[in-house]
């Protein structure tokens, strides 16, 4: 139940800005920001499962790619499931996804600095739709999905929230203001269905808020860091730090 904030612009040579929420099981291993794929991807850094191999996140040199799970009936049986993560390695190289019955549900974010690309996949019908310029945001459902309540509740506030042009070498100031939101959010407590930083265990799921990634692309190319929570599915302020060498 990963979160994606976006700042879309109106006026062209201005970077597209995201930030993204993850959320996983814990005891499931990960590699943070980092070129872990450097000879099926070169040029390629992201946030590596250990597990399947592929990426939560991934990023070139002018291309950013996340992907957050989506609602979808079971592989069949007769088939071997495809780890999403391995769609975001592609998306982040350039090649388009081409998903079949053998891939679970995704919303995929596709980033360059002409624009975003939403691509959803509930398992049998895939849809692309060009993200306007805004605000938005993008979990388990559609974009702007008010039957999200953590989008219900906080996209206004994202939405006025004013954004700095200026990064710092050590993190990325322009969004202080969404932390200063998220931050708010996490008073609800990580339960509650309105949280942005989650503790999903009470409805069914292992998985809880682990990490955020920060990043812009826009004409001089991808900008994009890592922080992780000093404790799952619990808020503290992140320091960003970029990809591993």
């Amino acid at each position: 139940m990963c979160t994606v904030i976006l700042r879309v612009p109106s006026v062209p040579g201005r970077p597209v800005r995201m930030l993204a929420v993850r959320d996983e099981d814990p005891s499931r291993p990960w590699q943070p920001l980092g070129p872990w794929w450097p000879d099926e991807h070169p040029g390629v850094v992201g946030v590596r499962d250990v597990r399947a191999g592929g990426a939560w996140l991934a990023a070139s040199e002018r291309r950013l790619a996340v992907l957050v799970n989506r609602a979808s009936p079971p592989v069949p049986d007769h088939l071997a499931p495809v780890s999403r993560g391995l769609i975001v390695l592609d998306a982040a190289s350039g090649r388009p996804p081409r998903p079949t019955p053998a891939v679970p549900g995704f919303n995929l974010v596709d980033i360059t600095a002409d624009g975003v690309l939403l691509i959803s996949w509930d398992g049998k019908l895939e849809r692309r739709v060009g993200v306007p310029p805004g605000t938005h945001m993008i979990a388990h459902d559609d974009l702007d999905d008010a039957r999200t309540p953590r989008i219900g509740a906080w996209l206004d506030d994202f939405a006025v929230a004013s954004t700095k042009e200026v990064g710092t070498a050590s993190e990325p100031a322009w969004a202080d203001e969404w932390l200063g939101i998220i931050a708010r959010s996490a008073l609800l407590g990580p339960v509650d269905e309105r949280a942005i930083i989650r503790d999903n265990r009470p409805l069914g799921y292992p998985t809880r808020s682990l990490l955020l990634c920060a990043a812009s692309v826009g004409p001089r190319g991808v900008d994009v860091r890592y922080a992780q929570l000093e404790r799952p599915g619990r808020w503290n302020a992140p320091v960003f730090s970029p990809p591993r060498a």
